[in-house]
């Protein structure tokens, strides 16, 4: 089975999983609320972030394609 990254990456249910995950691990492991508040906010961050470079790189491509 292949992974198609570029989806799993651009994913609002990704990266919803992935604090899910992050979060009551943390507390698990005696994180203070304060610091799993500021992981989810990063992870957050980060995810639109990537999610944005990646989908502005497709729609670059798109366009390229359509040009040549």
């Amino acid at each position: 089975m292949k992974i198609n990254w570029k989806q799993k990456l651009t994913s609002r249910k990704f990266w919803a999983a992935i604090i899910g995950f992050v979060t009551p691990v943390m507390l698990a492991f005696g994180a203070s609320e304060s610091a799993v508040t500021q992981v989810t906010a990063i992870i957050a961050a980060g995810s639109a972030v990537v999610a944005y470079i990646i989908g502005e790189g497709l729609v670059d491509a798109c366009g390229r394609e359509n040009t040549d």
